[in-house]
């Protein structure tokens, strides 16, 4: 059943007018069985002064590209409903017209585009409108008899309308069989949603919450004991071996989804009620129909790809080969569709599914940034409750393949595409940062994505890196940023992160292997245990963390991008640090090892050689700036100084110096670059790279 939210106390505190369209907005959005993200509408018609100070009529409805459950008053758009209202004596208009027109209505120009659906509110006659997509209504509206199932259901109460894609036609076909229905309190159209209406916000609200439960009742009496979807075809597998296996297929995925160069970032699901769907006996068969509700297909598109596997943890290879079989087909097949049915004018998305469906693992999504595919596989899941619905009504239907390509591509759904802000550099990137919580690792996390990555800051501080990646996520959205606890020397911790990184993300494609520590003492007293500790950490830690990520780029199949944080010292004879200072040479030369091999395969690998970044780092902020200091005579809060005035330049060095240098390598301004040293120290002669 779904929650009434409607709090009288709250909504009494709210002025009258546009904050309780916000509220009951809000309300409706806020449960995704009652309405999908970014879809349905809802308005409110009122009186409002205009610019000479005349009293007009106005309807205020949803902007264009919004989401309910987070939009408020600046997205909605208000229109002059004496402009607005004769267009209901028209026979016919298109959708370029319909747009242009109502672009002359809005009494604010500023405001957005007003919602697709803008005419079948204001063409209705009462106050407040909502138009929702619930699961159970939909589920009445999928249902092959439909129609027949809502009579039973709702006796005279409704109004049906046959399916055409939202615009003019419908507004009117909807507002004239209302109108030759003084009963009806309800709309359904077919394959797609419910309309209702009140006189009060309140009343339209109610009126949408009771409906949808009694649909839920309806659909729950008529489905009995019958298992969902025929019940199960598998057992599935263990939650353990489900997350081995993601691991080890989710790179190779990623890389077979990606196209013309343009990355995917994937997600995965394998909540009950998803593998209900998945490991069922007719899940291959129902997913094939098409979708449950026109707003799913540009997030969605018509159809999910179904891994035909039958689930066994051992059976590896037969499932990443099914699976890179089912995506070449898929992309071949999306191909194909797109030219059945383009129009002049039409460019092609990715043709690579947006949806998997794999029995025994789960659903795995994929879209240009984790938000996008949470939004696909959100409404996938819509999807799935949609059709366990109609399992219980009788056969699921859905749009022909004519109808769904309308949508797909249309124009007014692919305006609020465009709305998104424009990629930048790092979109549709990971990058992996060891040392995340450090002064270089935290501030090359922020500044790659501020570039549009998303970021895994990997560190052996915890608590600190989830404060750098609950920042990140602050500011760029949720999922953004992962912070893991690693230790570089623990060949175990690495190869788990970059299995949580998998699941995560799908896999990298940068990684700044920044991790750190130093010790500093003359050779003749560095002990052994010191000398292991650099090597550990500086070397052996490189080593492993550039090993796991090699090979989870060479399975992705697009290249990569590896940074070391190298130091001075790389090239640079330091004394009182040999220890240190082998080991950072070890790094370098290390990169350059890897670029050697790495080309073949795309991968760069170039090193960043920083002196003296004093700020932020834990490093400096250990015995390290005593020991430097001793070994050049002076007192540790001279160092700053020391450093500075040595360098040509007369400058200090910041993490911000670093992560700038990292980015560069890590973008395509060096894509022709590997194997390369920048030094980022000021200019000190002694460590010129020669």
């Amino acid at each position: 059943m779904v929650q009434h939210l409607w709090n009288v106390e709250e909504a009494s505190k709210l002025c009258q007018g546009l904050d309780e369209l916000v509220y009951r907005s809000n309300l409706i959005g806020a449960d995704r069985s009652v309405c999908n993200w970014g879809g349905g509408n809802t308005s409110m018609k009122t009186t409002e002064i205009d610019f000479r100070g005349n009293e007009v009529d106005v309807m205020w409805v949803k902007g264009s590209g919004s989401d309910l459950a987070t939009m408020g008053a600046n997205n909605f758009t208000g229109l002059r409903l004496d402009d607005v209202l004769p267009l209901k004596e028209r026979e016919a208009m298109t959708d370029e017209e319909m747009v242009a027109y109502l672009g002359h209505c809005l009494i604010d120009p500023r405001h957005p585009r007003p919602s697709i659906e803008t005419l079948l509110h204001a063409f209705l006659p009462f106050k407040h409108v909502d138009h929702t997509h619930p699961d159970a209504i939909i589920s009445l509206c999928c249902a092959e008899n439909g129609r027949e199932l809502a009579e039973e259901l709702f006796g005279d109460r409704f109004v049906w309308v046959p399916y055409i894609r939202p615009g003019f036609a419908l507004s009117k076909m909807i507002a004239e069989q209302v109108d030759a229905n003084p009963k009806a309190e309800l709309v359904l159209m077919e394959k797609h949603g419910l309309v209702v209406w009140g006189e009060t916000a309140k009343e339209s609200y109610d009126r949408t919450i009771s409906v949808i439960n009694e649909a839920e009742q309806f659909i729950e009496k008529k489905r009995g004991k019958n298992a969902p979807f025929g019940g199960a075809a598998t057992a599935g597998l263990k939650k353990e071996e489900r997350q081995a296996l993601l691991a080890n297929i989710m790179p190779a995925l990623r890389g077979a989804v990606a196209h013309n160069g343009r990355n995917m970032i994937v997600t995965y699901d394998d909540s009950d009620p998803i593998l209900e769907f998945v490991n069922s006996k007719e899940a291959k068969e129902l997913s094939q129909i098409g979708a449950a509700c026109p707003d799913h297909l540009v997030h969605t598109k018509r159809l999910p790809l179904f891994i035909d596997w039958v689930p066994d943890a051992s059976d590896e290879v037969g499932l990443k080969q099914a699976v890179l079989n089912g995506i070449a087909a898929y992309k071949e097949e999306y191909i194909r569709y797109f030219e059945r049915n383009r129009r002049e004018g039409d460019t092609m998305f990715e043709p690579s599914p947006r949806v998997l469906l794999i029995p025994g693992i789960g659903l795995i999504s994929s879209g240009k940034a984790v938000e996008n595919a949470k939004v696909s596989r959100a409404l996938y899941e819509r999807a799935i409750a949609v059709m366990r619905g109609t399992n219980a009504l009788g056969s699921f239907v859905s749009l022909n393949e004519a109808e769904s390509y309308e949508i797909e591509y249309w124009p007014l759904e692919l305006y609020k595409l465009s709305l998104a802000p424009k990629e930048a550099t790092f979109s549709r990137k990971v990058a992996f940062v060891t040392g995340g919580a450090g002064g270089i690792g935290s501030e090359t996390s922020r500044q790659f994505a501020a570039q549009g990555a998303h970021v895994v800051l990997a560190d052996l501080n915890l608590e600190r890196a989830e404060e750098v990646a609950a920042e990140i996520n602050g500011q760029f959205g949720a999922g953004r940023a992962l912070a893991l606890k690693m230790d570089v020397t623990d060949e175990q911790a690495v190869k788990q992160a970059f299995a949580d990184v998998a699941r995560t993300y799908g896999g990298v494609d940068i990684v700044v292997n920044n991790a750190g520590l130093a010790t500093s003492s003359p050779f003749d007293e560095t002990t052994l245990q010191e000398w292991q500790l650099n090597l550990d950490v500086l070397a052996t830690g490189y080593f492993l963390v550039a090993r796991q990520a090699f090979a989870q780029m060479k399975e992705q199949g697009t290249g990569g991008s590896m940074v070391f944080i190298g130091s001075k010292n790389s090239v640079y004879a330091g004394k009182n640090a040999s220890a240190y200072s082998a080991a950072k040479a070890m790094e370098a030369h290390l990169a350059r090892c890897i670029a050697a091999e790495g080309g073949t395969y795309g991968i760069r690998v170039n090193t960043v050689l920083p002196d003296a970044v004093l700020q932020g780092s834990a490093i400096w902020d250990s015995a390290w700036r005593e020991e430097r200091a001793a070994a050049y005579g002076i007192a540790a809060d001279e160092l700053e100084d020391h450093y500075k005035k040595r360098t040509t330049l007369g400058v200090h060095i910041f993490p911000a110096d670093i992560a700038e240098a990292v980015l560069f390598f890590a973008s395509s301004k060096s894509e022709k670059t590997t194997g390369c040293m920048l030094t980022v120290d000021g200019g000190v002669p002694a460590a010129f790279p020669r």
